[in-house]
């Protein structure tokens, strides 16, 4: 398995709606983690804040080399970074550049999940662990076996005391 620290850039703009006056979403993923402090405002402009949320990791795993095949062929590549309100403050709950586990996130509606275009120095790196990693497997499709009809109607052996012919005495 392999870490990268990245770090991830949040949006945070004032909305027009009562129930949800701010709205946070992640905006850039930077190739690594700067010296600057998390919870660092980056720029402000009108009702649009830029924000430095912090460092995450990014965990390839040498099984899922196909999928992140799959992400880098896609012509976008991309980095699903998912963000959970705690409290006032934002924090980085997933980072991932498997598109399943991206699309298997979007289910979560706690998260604030972006789609992120992964920068070309992240690029190169998951394409060099996929060049080592990698290994095709044929793909295996499983015979159906017929179904047996009597499979309930037959009794299972008896395996403890007599027989009843035995029992009664016959």
């Amino acid at each position: 398995m392999t870490h990268v620290t990245l770090g991830i850039v949040a949006r945070r703009r004032e909305t027009s709606n009562r129930w949800a006056p701010v709205s946070w979403a992640p905006c850039a993923v930077l190739p690594a983690a700067p010296e600057t402090a998390p919870w660092t405002r980056l720029a402000a402009e009108g009702a649009e804040e830029t924000w430095y949320v912090g460092s995450a990791t990014l965990d390839l795993h040498p099984g899922e080399t196909a999928h992140y095949r799959d992400n880098l062929g896609s012509g976008r590549p991309s980095v699903w970074v998912a963000l959970r309100r705690n409290g006032e403050r934002l924090e980085v709950a997933s980072l991932s550049v498997d598109p399943y586990e991206g699309e298997a996130l979007a289910g979560d509606e706690a998260l604030i999940l972006e789609a992120l275009p992964m920068p070309a120095e992240v690029e190169a790196l998951v394409a060099a662990f996929v060049a080592e990693f990698h290994v095709e497997r044929e793909f295996y499709k499983r015979k159906r076996k017929p179904a047996d009809p009597n499979a309930l109607a037959r009794r299972p052996p008896r395996v403890l005391g007599l027989d009843r012919d035995e029992e009664d005495g016959r």
